[in-house]
């Protein structure tokens, strides 16, 4: 019998297709003595190595795939291998307590993951799923059974699970894999951003009901709608097949948009770029007919490493991306460590709460030396391309100044060592703190440019963290309040000669975007696949008509009676 489940819009499209569903195993072994303890130690450093060699066939297979900046969650996932917080632990029970290994490797393990996941940061709380991963692998080792993971998948097939983390993300195979559904998740969460960088069809937050689906049920996602139907009969898999191939035709169009310039009806132009986090989403950047890169999150660059990257390392990034635009703009945003992203070779001091502690900008003045080291890659690759610096995370103008300060002494330092630095590299600063949006005007005069990053904005100005399924309703983007602060920003920037921009993940909704057209925003930064959809809707979208749309947002009372005046607007037009 037909059934349908209801979860959020992550990524649009239509997949169809049976169910592979990655459900974790409720294993939970009982405490049995061992015949010989030492015997058990080998046994348990035997399912370690074995862990061990699948480990690195998903590492190469991924490198083949998805390059080495991909494969290298699987370097993480092989520190774990060795990290004796956590497998001397084990062998040390096994002798102490003459137990079984597989009863000592599933008590440290649950240890080990509560304590990652107490910290409450976004980040750790992947760890600890990756913890959670290795350890799987070791006692599938130990039981002589293997594990129903993203690496097994042979057919066609939509992805079923909990959740996917960045480790999950990298063992897809975009050619059998046509989309996913996870249990919990909102919009701006990691696994929603992915799909939207894949281009593939995405649900997230549908809940409890779709854990329930087996392996092999047959699945209509209508991402784009947020449902999903189990098991449609012959008429509605028809139907959806139909509009599945309406959709198709209407990307193929649109396809065709990829060269032209991104203009509205009546002639007004705005620039759309995109978001990346690595040198290997470039292919897909200029796929898509990027205007500009909006955004390079160089943290992605630090990640998943055991130590820091060095300056010709990051020289050599930031090098083959402005090459590879072509003398098209190409926004890098400095460290923005903390939060949700931590590196755990730098042995941070634990804070309360992160994402209000020393992260981003704040991080890297305490720290000159990492933050220097950063400057100077950016300034020498800026020869090969047309270069924009980003400071993330500033609260007061002071910070602002400080960073400028130490950017000018290593551009001074390196044309003293005779190295050649471009003369017209933008500087520019990330207004997500809402202190800096109500005070733009304050900051507008030191900088070329601002970039709204909605993401931070909107959570600090609402109360409410993104990643919490219980408060994220609250996560509006189209609430007046935020909008009179993104006015607030444009104004600025209009006032003082300075253009801007927005990096966060509304830039690139489809709900928002004739909103800010009409605000005046003068670049939308998204993931590479909203690019040519957004493009196609702002072809259609007249600016004049916004201006007065928008204006009239403002002054309403909800997020609600927004989105039903831009859908009223939209249907008319």
């Amino acid at each position: 019998m037909t059934t349908t489940i209801q979860g959020i819009a992550a990524s649009p499209g239509i997949a169809i297709g049976p169910a592979f569903v990655i459900a974790a195993e409720a294993y939970v072994p009982t405490k049995t003595n061992a015949d010989d303890s030492q015997a058990e130690v080998t046994r348990f450093r035997q399912a370690v190595a074995q862990a061990g060699e699948e480990l690195e066939k998903i590492r190469l297979s991924t490198i083949e795939r998805l390059g080495e900046e991909k494969a290298e969650i699987f370097e993480a996932h092989q520190l774990v291998l060795e990290d004796p917080d956590l497998i001397d632990v084990i062998e040390e029970q096994i002798v102490n307590e003459g137990v079984i290994a597989e009863y000592a490797l599933h008590e440290a393990a649950q240890s080990f993951v509560t304590t990652l996941r107490e910290m409450d940061n976004e980040l750790l709380r992947e760890r600890a799923a990756d913890v959670e991963d290795v350890a799987g692998r070791i006692m599938n080792a130990l039981r002589g059974r293997k594990g129903s993971t993203l690496s097994s998948i042979q057919e066609p097939c939509i992805i079923v699970a909990e959740d996917l983390t960045p480790s999950d993300t990298a063992q897809l195979d975009l050619a059998i894999v046509r989309g996913f559904v996870t249990k919990v998740g909102s919009r701006t969460s990691h696994s929603a951003i992915m799909a939207r960088s894949l281009g593939i069809p995405a649900i997230v937050g549908a809940g409890d009901r779709v854990m329930s689906l087996t392996t092999g049920d047959r699945l209509v996602v209508h991402a784009a709608e947020g449902r999903i139907v189990v098991e449609p009969d012959a008429e509605e898999l028809a139907t959806y097949e139909q509009e599945q191939q309406r959709y198709l035709q209407k990307q193929r169009e649109l396809a065709r948009l990829k060269d032209e310039p991104t203009v509205t009806k009546d002639e007004h132009r705005v620039e759309l770029a995109a978001n990346i986090g690595s040198i290997e989403d470039m292919q897909h950047v200029l796929d898509n007919g990027a205007e500009a890169i909006g955004l390079f999150r160089t943290e992605f660059l630090y990640m998943g490493r055991p130590s820091l990257p060095s300056e010709e390392e990051q020289y050599n990034q930031y090098k083959y991306v402005l090459e590879k635009m072509e003398g098209k703009a190409v926004v890098i945003r400095t460290l923005d460590i903390g939060g949700d992203k931590e590196l755990p070779y730098m042995e941070l001091p634990k804070e309360d709460n992160p994402f209000l502690g020393q992260r981003a900008l704040r991080l890297c003045l305490a720290r000159p030396d990492l933050f220097r080291t950063q400057l100077r890659a950016l300034l020498r690759a800026s020869r090969h391309g047309q270069l924009k610096i980003m400071f993330p995370m500033i609260a007061v103008l002071s910070e602002l100044l400080e960073a400028k300060q130490i950017l000018q002494e290593e551009k001074e330092q390196l044309l003293k060592e005779g190295h050649d630095i471009a003369d017209n590299i933008e500087v520019g600063m990330m207004i997500e703190i809402p202190a800096a949006a109500i005070g733009a005007a304050i900051f507008a005069p030191h900088v070329d440019f601002f970039s709204i990053g909605t993401n931070d904005l909107i959570q600090y100005l609402m109360a409410a963290d993104r990643m919490n399924e219980q408060v994220s309703y609250l996560y509006q983007p189209c609430h007046p309040a935020v909008l009179q602060l993104v006015k607030t920003v444009i104004d600025a920037g209009a006032q003082h000669g300075c253009w801007v921009g927005m990096c966060g993940e509304m830039a690139g909704d489809e709900r928002a975007i004739p909103l800010l057209l009409g605000l005046g925003l003068h670049e939308f930064s998204m993931s590479a696949a909203a690019i040519l959809p957004a493009r196609g809707q702002l072809a259609e979208l007249s600016y004049t008509s916004w201006q007065e749309w928008s204006h009239t947002a403002l002054g309403l009372s909800s997020e609600q009676e927004v989105l039903e005046l831009v859908a009223s607007r939209t249907q008319s037009v």
